[in-house]
This record gives structure tokens, C-alpha cells and sequence, in this order.
């Protein structure tokens, strides 16, 4: 499918209708931080694979609680930080 370049113009100009000026950054940012966050999560679970394969469990002290680790999706954006629950040895069933 080959688009010329009077083609991509008009469906800029139909978007930019459709959402308006001001969203659009917006929408753009959202887009950044989730494929930020999509990526670090990627990376973490190919890591946990990797030692999983390896058969070496994460190395943790015996008897001390670790605290809960936090995915930021942009450095110094606190807005968007958040907490992760991971399940350990102690707290499954």
C-alpha cells in the first residue's frame, strides 16, 4: 500500500479533527510511557527467565523482608510510579 504524500496530509488533518490540538500531545506522552513501561516489564521478565534457566533462584537474605520494588516510566516522573507486589517464598499458598 503505497500512501502519497497529499494522502498522508489529509489523514493528519481528518486526526487532527478528530482529537483536536490540545489532545494530542497528551495522547503522544501516554503512548511514550506505556511502551517505556511495556519495555522495562519485557526486560525484567526475560531477566527472570534467564535465571529461572539457569537455576539459580534471586539471591535474598534469609528472614528479611525486601520492600516492594517501583517501575518508573520516566525518570523523575513520580506521577506514574507505582508499586509492585511480587509474590516471594513467604507469602504464597
Amino acid at each position: 500500500m503505497n500512501l502519497r504524500p497529499t494522502e498522508i496530509v489529509l489523514i493528519l488533518v481528518v486526526i487532527l479533527l478528530l482529537f483536536g490540538a490540545k489532545k494530542l500531545p497528551d495522547m503522544a506522552r501516554s503512548l511514550g510511557k506505556s511502551a517505556r513501561i511495556l519495555k522495562s516489564e519485557a526486560k525484567a521478565m526475560k531477566r527472570e527467565d534467564e535465571a529461572a534457566g539457569a537455576g539459580a533462584p534471586p539471591a535474598q537474605p534469609s528472614g528479611s523482608q525486601e520492600a516492594p520494588r517501583t517501575i518508573q516510566a520516566a525518570p523523575g516522573d513520580v506521577t506514574s510510579s507505582r508499586p509492585v507486589n511480587e509474590p516471594n517464598r513467604t507469602t504464597q499458598s
